[in-house]
């Protein structure tokens, strides 16, 4: 039996499944990423722009940046892996999405159980009551304020040096105790604390199954590791 044919065994006999994907699957969607040298914009880093301080000191130069982005995402849609996970959530008792994405295409797929760790590029919060809401205006207005209370509006993205939201971590540890196999796709498995997510999920007993391109570091930690494309092994899970 080929670790494929076992893992699509094991989950049709699993009744609770957590899945955690990072950038690998939309790069099947052809959504670019932002970071190193395919991620330079006006000679700017991502991580140069996408931080509490440089929203501080230019807010309209960080919103020029994510406004690029979102008209990039605006032409994107859902791949045969997203639709996947859609119909295994569907077929799941229990069932947890945890993404380190923010371009929203789980959502587009269908996907319920959706935990965005890292926030979603569609919306935007108020840095002043906190309020957060959609837009998904492509060009969007530049600078934007808060119906409310007049407050300027930042992306809801959790940029590098701020902490992920404590209701989402919350609900990321239940799944991983929780669940009896963890899916992992398409992350490199360097960024923390999801990188640490296949440890926590082992240790409380979940079969671990990772799909990526290349090795990770997690690669020697998990039950399974497969390496492809996940538009193409994905769906096969079913």
């Amino acid at each position: 039996m080929t670790d494929l044919s076992e893992l699509k065994e094991r989950l049709q006999r699993t009744r609770s499944v957590a899945v955690l994907t990072g950038a690998g699957i939309s790069a099947d969607s052809g959504v670019p990423t932002f970071r190193g040298q395919d991620g330079l914009w006006r000679n700017f880093r991502a991580e140069d722009l996408a931080t509490p301080e440089a929203f501080s000191r230019d807010p309209r130069l960080v919103w020029e940046w994510y406004d690029w982005r979102r008209s990039l995402i605006a032409t994107k849609s859902p791949n045969a892996a997203h639709q996947a996970l859609v119909e295994l959530e569907r077929r799941c008792e229990r069932f947890w999405l945890i993404t380190q994405n923010v371009d929203g295409l789980h959502a587009v797929a269908g996907s319920q159980s959706l935990i965005e760790l890292h926030g979603n590029i569609w919306k935007v919060r108020c840095t002043q009551c906190g309020g957060v809401s959609e837009n998904h205006d492509v060009p969007i207005a530049i600078l934007l304020y808060c119906t409310d209370c007049g407050g300027l509006l930042r992306p809801h993205i959790v940029w590098f040096g701020e902490s992920l939201n404590p209701e989402d971590l919350a609900r990321s540890e239940e799944a991983l105790h929780a669940c009896e196999l963890l899916l992992i796709i398409g992350t490199s498995g360097v960024v923390y604390p999801a990188a640490a997510f296949a440890s926590v999920a082992r240790a409380a007993g979940a079969f671990v199954a990772e799909l990526n391109l290349d090795p990770t570091p997690n690669s020697s930690l998990v039950n399974m590791s497969l390496q492809g494309r996940a538009k193409e092994i994905v769906p096969q899970l079913l």
